[in-house]
């Protein structure tokens, strides 16, 4: 038997937004159900990340009935926002790649508008079977991912987080720890394994779910934020850079693609299978 076990599972149904941690949640080929369906951009058409808007951190979403997701941050009021009906579609870019989506009503881009203080709208990946292929470097034919940075799902294990952290007290920057997990803003959280085993993970069948073991996930400026109060520090990246280079990537978690769906939920058995 694996002592390894979901410890938490996240959704976040807008991009760079704070969201939920449902105890069980239907894998989907590009992703947790529900997970970064929505994405705000700027007047370029740019996808808008706590990369250059921290305070969407202190911003959070929830999914509703039908796809719709509700919308909360503060000084602002509680918005609903309704699933875009299928229109004329608008190219965005993330990572100099574009791909389409379906902008959100008017009253969306308002209430981001005014709480950021830019232009800024919201758009919604209707159709993730299609319009995002993953990293060809690293995809199977057919695979497609969500509004994710790059892959379907990304996975962290505690052991790991401690071991940062530990790194982290005897370092120059002691006080900004210990670090919390959500700055790393997993989809799924594994305890019982051993310190960074996650990084040769291959395949690993998670509840009913399979799943490939794409590659280290690496981190930016994000991790830095604190996600309760939208300030930076320079912590973890500090410490990733003396301890976790690995090839370009300052790395702490795994990149998942999804082989085999069903439905995951906390509490389940972790097993690697290559």
């Amino acid at each position: 038997m694996s002592n390894l076990y979901v410890q938490a599972l996240h959704v976040h149904p807008v991009k760079s937004l704070g969201g939920i941690a449902p105890d069980e949640v239907a894998v989907e080929p590009w992703g947790l159900a529900g997970d970064r369906r929505w994405a705000l951009v700027d007047a370029e058409g740019t996808v808008i990340t706590q990369r250059r808007q921290p305070r969407l951190a202190l911003a959070a979403a929830r999914p509703v009935d039908g796809g719709r997701i509700t919308v909360t941050a503060p000084g602002m009021a509680e918005l609903v926002v309704e699933v875009p009906e299928a229109g004329p579609l608008e190219s965005v870019a993330l990572f100099g790649k574009t791909f389409d989506t379906v902008v959100a009503g008017a009253a969306a881009a308002e209430w981001f508008g005014a709480y950021l203080g830019i232009p800024a709208r919201l758009v919604h990946l209707d159709d993730p079977a299609v319009r995002r292929p993953v990293d060809p470097e690293y995809a199977l034919p057919g695979e497609t991912v969500s509004l994710a940075d790059g892959y379907p799902l990304m996975a962290t294990t505690l052991a790991s987080l401690d071991a940062l952290n530990a790194w982290i007290a005897r370092g120059d920057h002691a006080a900004e720890g210990p670090l919390p997990m959500d700055r790393f803003r997993p989809n799924v959280v594994v305890s019982g394994a051993e310190a960074w085993a996650e990084d040769n993970w291959r395949r690993v069948a998670i509840g009913d779910a399979v799943f490939r073991g794409v590659r280290e996930c690496g981190r930016c400026v994000v991790t830095t934020t604190d996600q309760a109060t939208a300030e930076r520090g320079k912590e973890p990246l500090k410490t990733l850079a003396a301890y976790r280079r690995i090839g370009k990537s300052l790395a702490f978690g795994r990149q998942l693609v999804p082989v085999r769906l069903g439905t995951v939920r906390v509490g389940d058995e972790v097993r690697v299978l290559g």
